[in-house]
């Protein structure tokens, strides 16, 4: 069957047969092979939102001892108090092992650095769950992985309950009435606001995982009408797929009363990175709305949370959330996150590279090991991504606006994704049936994926080379690197070297970036890797100053429904690889545009069918121009220490979001007789913002 694909000048658009472009190379494309048989090992206990919590008022509730302590010396107001007016409640029995004890700790190993504590303007508290454990967020996706199909939809949180206007233009949402910041402050709407109207709304601001206007609608505004009562106002009916927007990590609000007086708005000379780093890691007790609170930092040593004593959470029995009263992050690597789990001396890691899978389960398998180890489906998956902007994002010179002239060519990114022989750049990672061979887009084995819609460019060297020969890339020097045709401007005649942007803190990423630079050496193109850790890689993909990009997908290629509009560049800000120049116009391929009308198309939809439809568009405009070029897909392990309950069967390491949020940790305990004496603070809790650490009576 021939397809067809766009080149450098697209046309004309038809959807739902092929895409057509006024230039267009016809090739062939391959029958794209089933991955390996990898049966999941745990299966989810599907229930009903209604099973799992509500919110009301119980008759009494509880704490730990060494809390009520400090309650009865006058030093914290009785726990009733604290509490909202109607708690969040995790039923019992929806709890794998029931009602809870409270103690002991959850120790982690993470290879990233806190850069501070004001995520709301973009700085990195580490990852590894950190923010997860300290932020709350409007809506929450994570425990859906658990939910029936027929009532899959965001969870309320802070928000506890929203209705649409009859015209479906209008969503009004309650947020919790009387919840409180981890130092007593009232959250209110003045603290969402102060997020939507100073930082995502400003375009000198961005929210750590990257929330603009967009994210939400072009054309969504927000307004506050009392002090719990929030109403959104969008361009389109019912677009119900942004309320999944409102969970991590795009509408976590922070403290108002903390951050506001930082922003140059309202403190005179102050700059945009000066507000960004208010609040260093040496600042302790940050208060958040999450169950833990940090109240030590020891730079490439640790990072100490305690428990939050106005958590908004309790189960039925009325014992105020969390459990466990403290969180541990270990300053390492991300290897070793996954051996000290294995080897009992972390509690907890997202086994994700694959390089540690063989060890990993040897190690495992013993019955006297401290951990259990639980492959999920192949929900890992990497692509490398071109730069596709044509029109100035990231300030590029000579070389760098000729390699995206390049990236915009058809014919270029066929020649690209045919170059690279997935099967063995899989097999370095790992052996055996592991990975499975990745075209890019949606994941096979996803409530989404159409085998029959998603086109494969299989591994053909020599019809790439001739690609690149039909474009004007030859190796005219003799070197082995074709070079830009001599009418390039300002590199006519040089060869062809391309960077690849790759994050330093994964081995993973790193084997993946040195695959590419070694298969695109085959091709006649010199590809120079840019490793650089997280947060700098970070930036430097978001300010577009690189070629390519070997990125970990989101979850909007496995779900569709959480992230759905990073699927495509639906706004000037939103794409990882594709984003408006000074101008703030998106100068959008023809096939591009034809995603994001499908993508619109399925955000104003709530019409199953159609979905279906739609994403059957997508996949085949994505694959067939290869919006990006698809490396592997594998699946992931959850390592969690034996000695924890209430662990949820099934619970994937990245799904809607990651396992830190997937197992509800506020609801995991460690029984009695298999506490440690782990707590490095214990009998205390967190102390004034910005004061040394925590307090004891």
């Amino acid at each position: 069957m021939k397809r067809h694909v766009f080149a450098l000048t697209g046309a004309s658009l038809l959807l739902g047969v092929s895409v057509i472009a006024a230039q267009a190379q016809t090739i062939s494309p391959g029958e794209l092979p089933d991955p390996p048989k990898f049966d999941a090992q745990g299966t989810p206990n599907f229930v009903g939102m209604a099973d799992i919590f509500e919110y009301k008022a119980l008759p009494a509730y509880s704490e730990p001892d060494f809390v009520k302590a400090f309650v009865d010396a006058g030093k914290l107001p009785p726990v009733a108090e604290r509490l909202p007016k109607e708690p969040m409640v995790f039923k019992a029995s929806n709890m794998p092992d029931g009602i809870g004890v409270y103690g002991d700790v959850m120790r982690h190993v993470i290879g990233g650095r806190p850069e501070g504590w004001n995520y709301t303007a973009g700085q990195s508290q580490g990852w590894g769950g950190i923010d997860i454990g300290m932020s709350e967020c409007l809506t929450r996706t994570g425990p859906l992985f658990t939910v029936k199909a027929e009532e899959l939809a965001p969870m309320p949180n802070l928000a506890k309950s929203w209705e649409w206007s009859e015209d479906g233009h209008k969503l009004t949402m309650h947020l919790i009435e009387g919840a409180k910041w981890s130092d007593g402050v009232p959250f209110t709407t003045k603290d969402a606001m102060f997020y939507w109207e100073k930082n995502v709304l400003d375009p000198n601001v961005s929210p750590l995982n990257g929330a603009t206007p967009e994210t939400f609608g072009e054309g969504t505004t927000l307004e506050a009408t009392d002090d719990y009562t929030l109403v959104w106002t969008f361009k389109d009916a019912f677009p119900a797929q942004y309320i999944y927007q409102m969970a991590y990590g795009t509408f976590c609000p922070g403290p108002a009363h903390i951050l506001a007086p930082e922003h140059p708005d309202n403190k005179a000379g102050q700059t945009y990175d000066q507000y960004k780093n208010a609040f260093p890691p040496e600042y302790m007790n940050i208060p958040v709305m999450g169950a833990w609170v940090p109240v030590e930092y020891r730079a490439d040593d640790i990072v100490v949370l305690r428990r939050n004593p106005y958590y908004w959470k309790v189960d039925d029995q009325g014992n105020q959330l969390p459990y466990l009263n403290e969180m541990h992050y270990r300053l390492s690597t991300w290897a070793d996150r996954d051996v000290q789990a294995v080897a009992g001396t972390g509690d907890f890691s997202n086994l994700e590279q694959a390089e540690s899978y063989v060890e990993a389960l040897k190690r495992s398998a013993d019955a006297a090991a401290p951990a259990r180890l639980a492959f999920g489906a192949r929900t890992i998956g990497y692509t490398l991504y071109p730069n596709l902007s044509g029109n100035g994002w990231g300030e590029p010179d000579a070389r760098a606006q000729a390699v995206r002239e390049l990236n915009r060519n058809a014919d270029f990114r066929v020649a690209v994704t045919s170059a690279i022989d997935r099967q063995a750049l899989g097999e370095s990672l790992v052996k055996g049936p592991f990975t499975a061979i990745y075209p890019g887009g949606l994941y096979a084995g996803t409530t989404y994926y159409d085998k029959g819609s998603t086109v494969y460019y299989p591994y053909n060297l020599d019809g790439a080379k001739a690609l690149l020969a039909k474009i004007g890339l030859t190796d005219t020097d003799g070197n082995g690197i074709v070079n830009f045709p001599a009418e390039t401007p300002g590199v006519g005649g040089k060869d062809v070297e391309i960077t690849v942007l790759a994050n330093a803190d994964y081995q993973t990423d790193k084997s993946l970036a040195e695959g590419v630079v070694a298969q695109m050496e085959k091709l006649g193109i010199r590809v120079i890797p840019n490793i650089l850790t997280g947060t700098q890689r970070d930036a430097t993909e978001q300010s577009g100053k690189f070629d390519w990009t070997v990125r970990r997908n989101g979850s909007e290629l496995i779900s569709v429904v959480q992230g759905t509009v990073a699927l495509a560049p639906t706004g000037p800000r939103i794409s990882a690889h594709h984003r408006a120049g000074a101008n703030d116009q998106l100068d959008l391929l023809p096939w591009e545009q034809a995603m994001v009308d499908v993508v619109n198309k399925f955000i104003a939809t709530n019409d199953a069918a159609e979905r279906v439809e739609l994403m059957k568009q997508y996949q085949k405009l994505y694959t067939e121009n290869v919006n990006g070029i698809g490396l592997t897909q594998y699946p992931g392990a959850l390592i969690i220490n034996k000695r924890f309950a209430n662990i949820p069967a099934g619970a994937p390491i990245f799904m809607f979001n990651w396992a830190e949020d997937n197992i509800i940790r506020e609801r995991v305990f460690v029984p009695a007789d298999k506490q440690q004496n782990y707590e490095l603070h214990p009998n205390t809790l967190p102390g004034a913002p910005g004061s040394a650490g925590p307090v004891a009576l």
